[in-house]
Formats: structure tokens, C-alpha cells, sequence
């Protein structure tokens, strides 16, 4: 920069550079972690796939090269960085982030809209999948370097591994923001020096650079035969991970993650895979290398520390999957997917700031029962690849909703999505290949977590149904007030309801047996709304009834803790209702117990007694709703369906 320009810099331009860097550095570690890491095993992976005898070709391993090249630019930096990442709900993204864009509450049976949320639950689901397998493949594929100089180690590597799962799961509770604070700086190291043993290896055999042209993998592929698949299925783990770039996108914003990708991120593994290549092409004999082709470009002085360095990125790539899951749960519970869980806030301000004990240790059985079952990350790569690719067929079909529904010219979007569907479809039928060698796993786990969720929509919307049937008509309990009037008391009641519609059993039950009733009596409900944020206008809708009694709405955002003492704190800041004393109040909430007839269409007796259990073991709303448990009175329902 000339001194005139510097001279001419205006200091908010300054300040907007350091944070976007500050930005850009910070997204590196959560957003990349996974496909930062996939070095580790991609390669090796995919040359072993399409060297059957063990005999490794040359121009097997140019056209996997290419092809894991063109992945990346197809498939994360056109896709994702560039597309996809368009498709937000205010500012958020992810696959719950879409599924709320086509209001699902809306959605009835046999409608495509109805259809549309089962297809999108499926592919939030799959993130639970992948991030049962992320932790396992990762650390595993980074202490299998062992073996590399110190054979006699392989015995270690799986006992190592979930020591080191254990630990990452156990802290958990402790919150992660300590964590967090090195993510970028550490995975910054990493990629530098990926690239420059990438560097390393394209030095040895510069012809590995033919592998840019696009026609060396295409070739390849024409040439490969019915191998071509198998080999599409290894290369597709060069870009898992990418579905991170848009499930982040609101933590961080757009342009950073963008400009992390094509300023580091997308050149480091660039050299870091074109590296590989070279060092196979270059040796005398490819197969005793192929085995663990990242570490074998580093000097061996430098494995030991290379091994510790690959440890805590895959630690990092972990960490990232499972407060993404945290995060993805917090998202399901609120749009009404799934029963409410324990949902713990840490003092972190970035990364771990909630912590869902359920989610962690459900992660913590799979993650570890995956690392002992599978026992290897080449074993591990058949259960990966089918649920990411899955996802990703799933995203794009659900931003091609959306994009018709923001009204884009019809012939561009199907152009473009129809392109990179046909690309998702080509790697998930390579990647269903291995359905049987381990790909049933994630989609197990996907399978019944998607069947808990459909069955407790269902049930909740039954619920509903049952909840305003016996409810008492506002207007018939006014009436009733009137024709009988109660003794009134001192004080206020806030009375809880999932609707805001009727009265609440609580407080229906609550005057026909008791015969009292409050001075100022509140109803309020607790909305969800499908954006991820509330505006503090749209926050609070209030409507007098009568007889002292206000209905009071309180919405949040998807991604929002509902907090009703905060909310009524703000509705009484702005003069909406009148002022009192929160620490005096009492708060009245239905205790709903559920009982299964089977006599109710719409869900099957057994699916009745699943959702019974689900509503039984859910928190109680007090809890879930941060109101002090002293200052609630439970009155108890029986429902029978």
C-alpha cells in the first residue's frame, strides 16, 4: 500500500479488516475442522479402493488426485461457499435453518409440504450420523501414524483413541469456550503445514500437476470401469465436512467463512492432496507408502510432532461436531421436533456456550462404540461417506424449494440444482456401495432418531387437539366469573399454557376446586417462531380479557432460549402489562400424564405408548423455561389418547 493510500485509509475500514480476519481465523477451527482433517485418510483411502491387487497405477493415482480436486471446487467452493450459502433464514443456516423456511407447523398429511419435513428431518438427522462417526474416523486416521516408524503401536491406536474421546466427552459439562479461544490459531498451524508437505511432495514428482486438467479424472473414470464407483466413494471424503460451511454460516457470517476457504483453507489442501499424489508417483515402490501418505510426506524428525499436531486438529474437527449437534438439538426441540431436553448454558461466549447432557453421552456411545467396532479408519471411511452424501442430496433438493418459493427465475434454478443434484446423486450411489461394510451405521442412527421425532410432532399435534377439547372457552370462564365470582386474592398469577387459545387447565381446575382467584391473572404462552431471532417489537403480544386476566405471547426464535421471567421483564419495561414484583409471583403449570388407548386416529397404540415415555421423561416446563422452581405450583392432568 503507497504512504498516500495509507494516508487516506479511513480507520472504519481498518477496523472492519481486523474483524473480518478475526472472523476468518475464528471460522477455521469450527467450520473446517472436519474436511481440514480429511487428509488424513481421503487419499489413502481412495488409491486403495482402486488398487484391488495392491499394485497402485500412475494414472489411478493422477485421476484421484484430479477427482478429489474437482470435488472440492464443485463440490464445497461452487455448492456450498457460493450457492447454498445464499439460501439463509435471516442470517442462519443448516438443514433445520431450511426445513423452518417452509414453516412445517403449517404442513398437513399427504401434502408436499408434509412430505418436505420428513425428507428434511432425514437429513437433520443425518448430522447426528455424521458426528457419531467425525470423532471416531479422526482421531483414529491421526494416531494410526504410529504404526508408520513404530509398528509394534497398532495395538495402542484403538485404545488411545478412546481415551481421548472419553476425555473430550467427559469435559463437555465444564462448558468449552477455553477450547474454542485456540481453534483458529491451531488450525491455522495445521494448515500451513499441510500445505507445505503438500509443497513437499509436488516437488518430488512435479507431474502430479496434470491432475488440474479435469479430463485426467474423467478419463480415469471412463477408463476404470465398474471400479469408477468404488473410487467416486473414497474420493467423496475429500468434502466431508462441507455441510458445515452453511450450518455455521450464522455464527459467523458469509463473507469470513469464504474468505478462510479460498484464502487458506481451499489452497492448503490443494498442495496437501497433489503432495500425496506426488510422493506415491515418486517412490519406487507406491504401495509402501500408501498406507499413510500424509505422514510419509513429513521428515522423520518430524512424525512425533506431526502425530501430536494431527491428534488435536481431529480433536478439534470433533469438538466442532459435537456442539453442532448441541446446537442442532437446541434448534429441534424449540421448532417441536423433539421432547424438551436439559439444556445446560456454559459461560462460553463462542463455541460450548450450551451443553445437552442427553445429546453428549447418546454421542459419546456411538462415537466410542464405532471406534471399537470398526477397530481402523479404512474400516470407519464405509460408514462415513453414505450419511454426509445423503445430507447433501437433501440440501440441495430443499434450497431448490426454497429458491422456487423466493420466486429465482425457474429455468436458472433447475439449470444449477439440477447439475449439482446429479452430482450429489452420482456420489451417493458410489458411497451406498458400502452400505453393507459399515454405511448401515449412521443411517441406523438416523432411522430411529427420525422416527422419534415424527412420532412426537405427531403426538404433540394430537395433544393439541386433546388440550382445546377440554379446554373452557375464554369467554364461558369469563361468564362463569361473573355468574359465580371466585374470592379474589392478592397478588398475581401467571398461569403457563402451550396454546394461546382457551384457558389452561391449571387455572380452570384451579378456581373450580379451590374457588380463588387472583387480583391480576396472566396467561401466557410460549411461541416458537421459523426465524431464528425474535425482534424485541415482535417479542411480546399482549390481550386484556377481562376480570383482571391478560393473555400474554411471548415468542422466541428457533435459536433462542425461551426465558419467561425475562420476557415478562421486558413487557413490563415497555408498559404492555403492569409492573409487579417477579420474585412474588406464582407460576401455574399443567402436570400432564399421558395415557395410550389407541382410541384416537393418527398414531397407533405403540407409537402411543413411545410418545407417552418421551413426554413422561421430557423437563418440565418451569425448568425449561428458567422459572424458579419455588415459585411454581404443578397442577396434575390425565389425557388419555
Amino acid at each position: 500500500m503507497s504512504a498516500t493510500a495509507r494516508l487516506h485509509a479511513r480507520p472504519e475500514d481498518e477496523g472492519r479488516s481486523r474483524l473480518l480476519a478475526s472472523a476468518a481465523l475464528a471460522c477455521m477451527g469450527v467450520v473446517f475442522g472436519d474436511i481440514g482433517t480429511s487428509p488424513l485418510y481421503t487419499f489413502s483411502v481412495a488409491v486403495k479402493s482402486a488398487s484391488p491387487s495392491g499394485q497402485v497405477a500412475p494414472e489411478a493415482v493422477l485421476g484421484i488426485v484430479s477427482l478429489i480436486f474437482w470435488s472440492l471446487i464443485i463440490v464445497i467452493s461452487i455448492k456450498y461457499a457460493i450457492l447454498i450459502m445464499r439460501a439463509d433464514n435471516h442470517g442462519e443456516g443448516g438443514i433445520l435453518a431450511l426445513l423452518a423456511l417452509v414453516n412445517p407447523r403449517r404442513s398437513k398429511p399427504g401434502r408436499w409440504r408434509a412430505a418436505l419435513v420428513v425428507i428434511g428431518l432425514v437429513g437433520a438427522t443425518l448430522l447426528y450420523g455424521d458426528g457419531t462417526i467425525t470423532p471416531a474416523i479422526s482421531v483414529l486416521s491421526a494416531l494410526e501414524g504410529l504404526k508408520l516408524y513404530s509398528p509394534q503401536m497398532q495395538h495402542a491406536v484403538v485404545p488411545l483413541t478412546v481415551v481421548i474421546l472419553a476425555v473430550l466427552f467427559a469435559i463437555q459439562r465444564n462448558g468449552t469456550s477455553w477450547i474454542g479461544g485456540i481453534f483458529g490459531p491451531i488450525m491455522l498451524i495445521w494448515f500451513t503445514i499441510a500445505g507445505a508437505l503438500g509443497l513437499r511432495g509436488i516437488a518430488m514428482s512435479p507431474a502430479i500437476l496434470r491432475a488440474l486438467d479435469p479430463l485426467v479424472a474423467t478419463t480415469y473414470l471412463w477408463h476404470a470401469g465398474p471400479l469408477a464407483f468404488v473410487v467416486i466413494g473414497g474420493a467423496f471424503l475429500a468434502v466431508t465436512g462441507g455441510e458445515a460451511f452453511y450450518a455455521d454460516m450464522g455464527h459467523f457470517g458469509p463473507l469470513p467463512i469464504r474468505v478462510a476457504w479460498f484464502g487458506v483453507a481451499l489452497p492448503a489442501l490443494t498442495l496437501n492432496y497433489f503432495g500425496q499424489g506426488g510422493l506415491v508417483l515418486a517412490g519406487p515402490n507406491p504401495s509402501d507408502v500408501i498406507d499413510n501418505p500424509f505422514y510419509a510426506l513429513a521428515p522423520q524428525w518430524a512424525h512425533y510432532p506431526l502425530i501430536i499436531l494431527a491428534t488435536i486438529a481431529t480433536v478439534i474437527a470433533s469438538q466442532a461436531i459435537i456442539s453442532g449437534a448441541y446446537s442442532m438439538t437446541h434448534q429441534a426441540i424449540n421448532l417441536g421436533f423433539l421432547p424438551r431436553l436439559n439444556v445446560v448454558h456454559t459461560e462460553g461466549r463462542e463455541i460450548g456456550q450450551i451443553y445437552v447432557p442427553f445429546v453428549n453421552w447418546a454421542l459419546a456411545a456411538g462415537t466410542l462404540a464405532a471406534v471399537v467396532g470398526f477397530g481402523s479408519s479404512d474400516a470407519l471411511a464405509g460408514a462415513f461417506g453414505i450419511a454426509v452424501s445423503l445430507l447433501m442430496v437433501i440440501t440441495t433438493l430443499m434450497a431448490t424449494v426454497v429458491a422456487l418459493h423466493w420466486k429465482y427465475n425457474p429455468v436458472i434454478v433447475y439449470a444449477i440444482n439440477g447439475g449439482l443434484l446429479a452430482i450429489d446423486l452420482v456420489f451417493f450411489a458410489s458411497t451406498a456401495t458400502k452400505l453393507l461394510e459399515g454405511g448401515w451405521f449412521p443411517l441406523l442412527i438416523a432411522f430411529v432418531i427420525s422416527f422419534l421425532m415424527l412420532t412426537w410432532r405427531r403426538g404433540e399435534d394430537l395433544m393439541d387437539k386433546v388440550r382445546l377439547e377440554v379446554r373452557e372457552r375464554t369467554q364461558d370462564f369469563i361468564k362463569r366469573l361473573a355468574a359465580d365470582p371466585p374470592r379474589r386474592i392478592a397478588g398475581v398469577a401467571i398461569v403457563l399454557g402451550r396454546m394461546a387459545q382457551g384457558v389452561p387447565l391449571a387455572l380452570s381446575h384451579n378456581v373450580r376446586c379451590n374457588g380463588v382467584l387472583h387480583e391480576t391473572v396472566l396467561l401466557v404462552a410460549v411461541a416458537t417462531t421459523q426465524s431464528p431471532r425474535t425482534s424485541d417489537d415482535d417479542r411480546i403480544v399482549v390481550a386484556p380479557i377481562g376480570e383482571g386476566i391478560v393473555r400474554v405471547e411471548l415468542r422466541f426464535g428457533f435459536m433462542e432460549q425461551p426465558d419467561v421471567p425475562e420476557g415478562l421483564a421486558e413487557a413490563m419495561a415497555s408498559g404492555k402489562i403492569p409492573k409487579f414484583d417477579l420474585v412474588r409471583v406464582i407460576y401455574y403449570t399443567g402436570h400432564e400424564t399421558i395415557i395410550p388407548s389407541g382410541r384416537r386416529a393418527g398414531l397407533s397404540r405403540w407409537r402411543e405408548t413411545i410418545f407417552a415415555f418421551m413426554h413422561r421423561n421430557a423437563q418440565r416446563p418451569g425448568a425449561y423455561f428458567k422459572i424458579p422452581g419455588s415459585q411454581i405450583m404443578e397442577i396434575g392432568v390425565e389425557f388419555e389418547l
